[in-house]
């Protein structure tokens, strides 16, 4: 039952945001915050299926014993493209409340986002093995926790400044998602009903996503 009803909802989930995205990069009409959205949402699904589907492979095969690299691999690829999302809803932050200058913002941005993808790409995560350390785990995600909280205060502070009914909830979708995430990091390999936190975590980047959707059906007329 787990093998069927979860991969039911990765294709659900995989499906959307990636027709979504290219959907608001074809409709976005010049606007460069949407179309960054778009390719957003793209890069987000597409880099979520290099470990959803091989996951969903070994639910409903031989078990995800027999796929430790692939999944492996699917988690290094996951964690690198979800950095790289981070960067471009800095990006869209940057567009859509019209902000220049603040250079020592944006180096805070792609530095922390720089070295969360080396500490991605380092061997002692050891991404192909069944016994990944966990240190390095918890290594490579203070960065991108610190990168996630820069970007909830500007969305927070924004969004509230300019009376941005559209995305005034964009900050707490990112504070759901690093709620559900930090636990799954710390405490799956010993508990893994902790796992199933990725879920929600997955229920609220679709909610940022079509936020994002929603804003430019109703701006790009």
């Amino acid at each position: 039952m787990q093998a069927i009803m979860e991969t039911l909802f990765d294709i659900v989930y995989l499906s959307l945001v990636i027709t979504v995205g290219v959907l608001m990069i074809r409709g976005s009409k010049g606007n460069r915050q949407f179309r960054l959205f778009g390719w957003m949402a793209v890069i987000l699904g597409s880099g979520d299926a290099f470990h959803l589907v091989p996951r969903a492979v070994a639910l409903c095969t031989t078990g995800l014993e027999n796929y430790t690299a692939a999944l492996g691999l699917g988690k290094c690829v996951t964690s690198i493209t979800m950095t790289i999302f981070y960067v471009l809803l800095y990006r869209v932050w940057r567009q859509r409340y019209q902000v220049t200058g603040r250079g020592g913002l944006t180096a805070a941005v792609y530095g922390l986002a720089g070295l969360r993808i080396v500490l991605c790409l380092m061997p002692q995560n050891q991404w192909l093995s069944a016994d990944a350390p966990l240190s390095w785990g918890i290594y490579r995600n203070i960065p991108f926790a610190l990168l996630g909280l820069l970007v909830i205060v500007l969305f927070y502070q924004a969004a509230k400044k300019h009376q941005d009914r559209a995305f005034r909830w964009m900050w707490l979708t990112i504070v759901l998602s690093f709620a559900f995430y930090i636990p799954v990091v710390l405490w799956a390999d010993v508990v893994p009903a902790v796992g199933m936190l990725m879920i929600p975590k997955t229920c609220a980047y679709v909610w940022a996503v079509l936020m994002g959707y929603f804003a430019m059906k109703r701006e790009c007329r």
